[in-house]
């Protein structure tokens, strides 16, 4: 094994350093004139043999803090990644520098690895990229041993955190290098991480008494923006048409039936968009990330499954159609955007179905009460961000102890402040109706019983008869979404445990009730749909793509389908889908409210309007 002073001894030997400082390495071999903040600390740091924790935003440049020290010091430097894809794109840049790099992975036949091996052993690599997984194996550890290796360099660290949002179980044994290389310099690197998952890194990789290095994470070049969910899909089309038009992208959403579909929307609509998720063939799944990575405008539909690694500096948006779990995990995906510094957007549509999903699931899930405490934060934090009135950049920054001392004016509540209103009476209400109720029901019969509706459900409940019936008449039915809504945000009222979408009281709901809290709530922007046949110029397959109550979607088009074999033509001739899920979207209730639905003319509504007035009224509550 080397010390310090043998590798200064011996750097004549190899010809990519010999005699080269850092910011010659960084000139000559990368073409950079000078290195980012810190960037040059971190770098001097490793290179003179120290051990470092690197928290840097994506796309700050964290690469080159172990890859300019590989070309500085003796021997192999062993870079640590997860995916497969990171690995061959890294390796595929450095070999057009110049540089003697490889990996193992999977992917390789028997005589690739032998091969990638005998280089390792016979000091023919500069760097080499392994998967933890094999990184680990007995064999690969006595080969390392066999060899000159520079440092150890961990990416994606933020991988050892059980508390992190992307926890992966090889990661934990990554401690043996501390234990077998104790003289070798080891530095880990993240982009994300809360104080507790720094710690926790640092625990866990044998990493306390080292330098700790953290970036600022402001990427100024993000817009961030978050809106209420009223169509998603109608929302995104809206959004890449005005904006993105011809843009490369990132679709988010939690499920790959959900990714499908959009996929397939978006596909429809003209856009060139893959879908990415587990269930894919890997075949199919690779093939989808190289076209996302070598062509111009495609868009990527993924689960969270896509994105680690990805260093595409031209992606110009990435947009979220559900609720991330945690601000580590939105501020990782949304880091995407714009590696290149040129001006991007975080784009995000979330609503209350979100809010009660992601609770439901972190309830029933198998983690111990600490572990449960722990991810009920994380939620609060993310669901802080979606109700917040003052600069998001602030809320998000603060959160990974970051400050911006002013506003940044480049999000949506600074470039358009939201409204707030006094909303206690509302909460009272809501609250009081939630109880009367017996906390037994969704917020859509609650918001029936809140505003008088007169239909056969109430009726046979006999809440027709609480105090809190016909008592929110104020508010529009969206209205009193928004209010319920923030008050799962905030945790007044909570998703019932046993997941049948019942909203319960919580103990801190208490104070409301009671009036002794003054409570101020968003308004949210009111959405304008379009007027005529414009609005109902969409393909039937792309409507059915966007509908979320499936359930109820279906009892509509059977209430068509019997009409139209009555009537003995085409179910279009009675109403078209786009007609049919406005109907879903609004549940009108009475004749004047149908009558506004898209696509219900007078002769229609006099002639079909009380059937499907019957039929919305006995579709379940959301």
């Amino acid at each position: 094994m080397y010390s310090d002073q043998d590798f200064e001894q011996l750097s004549a030997e190899r010809p990519t350093s010999t005699g080269k400082s850092p910011e010659q390495v960084l000139h000559e071999v990368f073409g950079y004139e000078s290195f980012r903040p810190l960037q040059g600390e971190i770098i001097h740091e490793v290179a003179s043999g120290g051990n470092a924790l690197v928290l840097m935003p994506t796309g700050g440049g964290k690469s080159l803090c172990y890859q300019v020290p590989a070309l500085v010091r003796l021997g192999t430097a062993i870079i640590i990644s997860p995916l497969i894809a990171l690995m061959q794109d890294q390796v595929a840049a450095l070999r057009e520098l110049g540089v003697r790099a490889a990996f193992l992975n999977s992917s390789m036949d028997f005589e690739q690895a032998r091969a990638t091996e005998y280089a390792l052993t016979t000091g023919e690599l500069d760097l080499l990229y392994c998967a933890p997984e094999r990184l680990i194996q007995p064999r690969t550890l006595e080969l390392l041993h066999d060899a000159s290796i520079s440092l150890f360099a961990i990416d994606e660290a933020h991988c050892v955190s059980q508390w992190g949002h992307d926890f992966r179980s090889d990661y934990l044994q990554l401690a043996v290098l501390a234990n077998e290389f104790p003289a070798i310099p080891r530095i880990a690197l993240t982009a994300t991480a809360d104080e507790r998952t720094r710690k926790e890194i640092a625990e866990r990789l044998s990493l306390t008494e080292a330098r700790h290095f953290i970036s600022g994470f402001d990427r100024p070049n993000i817009q961030y923006r978050i809106a209420p969910k009223t169509n998603a899909n109608k929302q995104l089309l809206d959004f890449v048409k005005a904006e993105h038009e011809s843009d490369c992208g990132i679709v988010y959403c939690l499920s790959r039936n959900k990714v499908d579909a959009t996929a397939k929307m978006l596909s429809q609509k003209g856009y060139t968009a893959l879908p990415y998720h587990a269930g894919l063939p890997a075949k199919d799944r690779a093939h989808n990330q190289e076209r996302f990575l070598h062509e111009d405008g495609v868009i990527i539909v993924a689960t969270i499954a896509f994105g680690m690694g990805i260093d595409k500096p031209d992606v110009r948006f990435v947009a979220h159609l559900d609720l991330p779990k945690s601000l580590e995990a939105y501020y990782q995906e949304t880091g995407r955007a714009g590696r290149d510094g040129k001006p991007s957007t975080a784009w995000m549509v979330y609503g209350l179905q979100d809010v009660i999903k992601l609770r439901q699931m972190l309830e029933g899930s198998q983690g111990n009460d600490h572990f449960k405490r722990v991810e009920r934060q994380k939620l609060d934090a993310m669901l802080g961000l979606c109700e917040v009135t003052k600069c998001r950049r602030q809320v998000l920054l603060n959160y990974f102890g970051d400050q911006l001392e002013t506003p940044c004016g480049n999000c949506d509540t600074c470039l358009n402040p939201p409204e707030t209103w006094d909303g206690t009476v509302a909460v009272q209400k809501a609250l009081s109706c939630v109880y009367r109720t017996g906390q037994r029901f969704g917020v859509t019969y609650l918001i029936d019983v809140l505003r008088g509706s007169d239909n056969a459900r109430i009726q046979q409940t006999g809440h027709h008869q609480v105090s809190t019936y016909g008592i929110g008449t104020e508010l529009t039915a969206n209205e009193w979404k928004s209010v319920f809504r923030q008050l799962v945000a905030n945790g007044y009222l909570r998703a019932d445990p046993e997941g049948y979408g019942a909203l319960q009281l919580t103990d801190e709901c208490r104070p409301l009730l009671k009036g002794k809290n003054k409570v101020e709530l968003r308004k949210d922007p009111v959405v304008k749909k379009s007027a005529g046949r414009s609005s109902g110029a969409k393909s039937g397959s792309a409507v059915k793509d966007q509908v979320t109550d499936h359930v109820g979607w279906e009892a509509l088009r059977a209430c068509r389908k019997e009409l139209a074999e009555k009537q003995g033509v085409p179910p279009y001739v009675i109403f078209h889908d786009t007609t049919l899920f406005d109907m879903l979207e609004r549940k009108p209730q009475t004749l004047d409210e149908l009558a506004s639905v898209s696509g219900v003319g007078a002769a229609k509504l006099e002639k079909y309007g009380e059937i499907f007035l019957a039929a919305i009224a006995e579709l379940e509550p959301a």
